[in-house]
């Protein structure tokens, strides 16, 4: 497979979901996000998502999401989308509107959660979102978290026709529905959502991954990527080998993510202090994460 004729992705191929660090008061640690967004993009990351799931946006209110979007993206070279969506369709465009007023390239919008709407009420969900910002958006599709699938044909049909809403960040774990919607839709820029269908997904053309792991293995993760594209499967199987004990780490029943994650981030020594409840703190995960990112030791570049 060789998926050199295919244009880059506008956002990057691997996309780091980051973690939000906070300070011991909780409070929410702006110098320490622009820090590791730093570092992050000398780490393999081609971009960034703020205040999604592992960013902890659920938790964070809108003056920490602008003030988070506002101070990151003009400090950082790769683009950095904000996460505006909510399960409130007025919420998230007017969360849309004051996001792009600041320097973020692009937006993410879930699924609206814990409502259950039905795929009518989707469509016009993210419409909405949509016609509120003239940056480009990625439809986050996770029915675990949501409760709702965004079926099949609402994302043909937004993709096709919203100018604005350029792809989608899979988490449906559907391989061969996401390789039907490439094919159908080849202008959609399609993520996987999920680390450990990274591979599966880009072997079928999706552009990359909205990651979890790249916060620890992102050169690991490009590379890996890379390989598809150049139809050096071989060498990508071995990266996908490598990193699922990552994939394992990253999220469980008794540690789910962004967990692990802000575990690893201190395994560096760099920002990201504990996350708000409720959330909080696991223990067990600290051992793992020490081992995990000293397999990437060589790799870092500080």
């Amino acid at each position: 497979m060789n998926n050199n004729t295919s244009p880059a992705p506008k956002l990057g191929k691997v996309i780091t979901a980051m973690v939000t660090p906070f300070n011991d008061d909780m409070s929410l640690d702006l110098q320490g996000a622009i820090q590791l967004a730093r570092w992050l993009e000398k780490n393999g990351s081609e971009g960034l998502v703020l205040a999604g799931t592992t960013g902890e946006g659920p938790v964070l209110t809108d003056s920490e999401k602008i003030d988070l979007f506002r101070e990151v993206s003009v400090s950082v070279s790769i683009p950095v989308i904000a996460n505006t969506g909510s399960n409130d369709t007025e919420h998230s465009v007017q969360l849309t509107k004051r996001a792009s007023a600041t320097n973020i390239a692009g937006i993410l919008a879930v699924t609206p959660y814990y409502s259950r709407p039905p795929q009518s009420g989707i469509e016009m969900h993210f419409r909405a979102i949509a016609a509120a910002t003239s940056l480009p958006i990625l439809i986050y599709d996770i029915p675990i978290r949501t409760g709702r699938k965004v079926e099949y044909s609402t994302l043909t049909k937004l993709l096709t026709s919203v100018d604005n809403i350029i792809g989608v960040k899979d988490a449906a774990g559907d391989v061969v529905q996401t390789s039907r919607l490439i094919s159908e839709v080849p202008t959609a820029e399609i993520y996987a959502g999920d680390d450990a269908l990274t591979f599966s997904l880009v072997c079928h053309g999706a552009k990359g991954v909205i990651s979890v792991a790249s916060h620890w293995a992102g050169f690991e993760m490009l590379k890996m990527i890379r390989n598809i594209h150049e139809g050096n499967l071989i060498a990508a199987r071995e990266s996908h080998m490598t990193l699922m004990e990552s994939f394992d780490f990253e999220t469980s029943v008794e540690a789910p993510n962004p967990i692990p994650a802000k575990a690893a981030m201190r395994a560096l020594g760099l920002p990201s202090g504990k996350c708000r409840l409720p959330m909080g703190e696991v223990e067990f995960v600290h051992s793992v994460a020490d081992t995990i990112v000293k397999s990437f030791k060589d790799s870092y570049v500080f």
